[in-house]
């Protein structure tokens, strides 16, 4: 394999990992742009634009887009973070000039106010089904207590006051200062033709205005609350708790990820062990969440109403014991080996390798193959996962309680 990169003069980077022996590749636009980057007034407008991203073009109409889609066997889709919005596909090497032309097409979408009024209600209906599921917004309310003003407090869907607010040309403003050259990057992976990507891609994009995109970074203050969210229709209650972890730019990111593994893998953990594999709670996990400034080590946690009390007692246990129940060798050697084994296997697919590549470069402008990032974990030592893992004790967080009834 090899590592391939250029920069146009609209600022647009292009960047690939060539793969000849692959039988497909996967390409993708990674946009520096999510729900952090909103004004409190355009909340959810990343999200609300990545679903007018499919509708029609100055060459192509809505229907054509999709039938395209469809034409070249692709396996394409898009989603919206805090930090991100990706639009991408996946498709045999004969169909990669075809590819990349419907891709940066769609990157330039009509925004016609009868779709936007269309869409308007799917969005809201969205909004309303994710409030309808599990953990019934427990997860949203977390981050909004967690970073409070920060900017990683607003909802990636927005809520049905501000998407009902939205207009197109607000939506047509920020496309504009979000979806210039200079604010994406271009991905690819598998049997790339990367002199014909590069081509196709100065010749599709030449058109493309830079703008002044920026980001406000900022680190949160640290916090001590617990909060409940009443939700009648519930049957089971769901607990989370937020405290600090590491950002992607912090080299301890490898540390907190193996970490959690130990405490919190959905199989062989100390959660899991703890109260799962017995039939304490349906569920018992532990997760990072990593950002430019900032990290977050989240917790979550599943049962029924009457064992919530006695089953969070638990959980408090298990995440707070480091300099009681230190972390074993053998445990280090297993989620090492979970995390490594598993990034090994996903990346024999171009598309898995897309998302790794291209997340990689948005956000750290650096390439990592397969044998550097599993050194990033085999490097961490036993000393620095305890000590990580003895901090939590002292760490202020935030706990979320979902429950049928107070």
């Amino acid at each position: 394999m090899q590592f391939r990169s250029e920069t146009l003069d609209n600022g647009l980077e292009i960047i690939a990992e060539v793969n000849p022996s692959a039988f497909s590749l996967a390409l993708g636009y990674f946009v520096k742009t999510g729900s952090r980057d909103e004004s409190p007034e355009l909340a959810g407008v990343s999200h609300f634009l990545e679903h007018m991203m499919f509708k029609g073009t100055a060459r192509r109409t809505s229907v054509e887009v999709n039938r395209e889609l469809d034409d070249l066997g692709s396996q394409s889709n898009a989603y919206t973070s805090e930090e991100q919005t990706v639009y991408y596909m996946s498709v045999l090497p004969e169909n990669q000039a075809h590819a990349i032309d419907l891709l940066s097409d769609m990157m330039r979408p009509s925004l016609h106010d009868e779709d936007f009024q269309m869409e308007r209600q799917v969005i809201i209906e969205e909004i309303a089904m994710y409030d309808d599921q599990p953990p019934y917004g427990g997860m949203e309310l977390a981050m909004e207590e967690f970073f409070v003003d920060h900017p990683l407090a607003r909802r990636v869907l927005g809520t049905r006051e501000t998407v009902g607010a939205m207009d197109t040309d607000a939506m047509r403003a920020y496309h504009r200062a979000r979806y210039a050259p200079n604010n994406l990057t271009l991905v690819a992976a598998g049997a790339v033709d990367f002199e014909a990507l590069v081509a196709d891609a100065k010749r599709l994009t030449q058109h493309w205005v830079p703008s002044d995109a920026t980001r406000l970074l900022l680190k949160p203050a640290p916090r001590e609350k617990e909060s409940t969210l009443v939700h009648p229709p519930a049957t089971q209650t769901y607990t989370l708790q937020y405290t600090t972890g590491a950002g992607y730019n912090d080299s301890a990111r490898y540390t907190y990820r193996i970490l959690s593994s130990i405490l919190g893998d959905d199989t062989g953990s100390r959660l899991f062990w703890e109260l799962v594999d017995n039939g304490l709670a349906e569920s018992a996990v532990n997760f990072t969440q990593e950002f430019e400034e900032c990290g977050l080590f989240c917790t979550y946690m599943a049962c029924t109403p009457e064992a919530r009390r006695s089953n969070w007692d638990k959980v408090e246990e298990v995440l707070r014991n480091g300099r009681t129940k230190p972390i074993q060798d053998r445990e280090v050697e297993l989620a090492k080996n979970k995390i490594c084994s598993g990034m090994i296997l996903s990346s024999e697919r171009p598309g898995n390798r897309l998302f790794t590549i291209g997340n990689a470069w948005l956000n750290r402008e650096k390439y990592e193959t397969i044998a550097q990032s599993t050194q990033n974990y085999q490097r961490v030592t036993k000393d620095e996962l305890q000590a990580a893992f003895e901090k939590l004790a002292d760490r202020k967080s935030i706990t979320v309680s979902v429950v049928p009834e107070e």
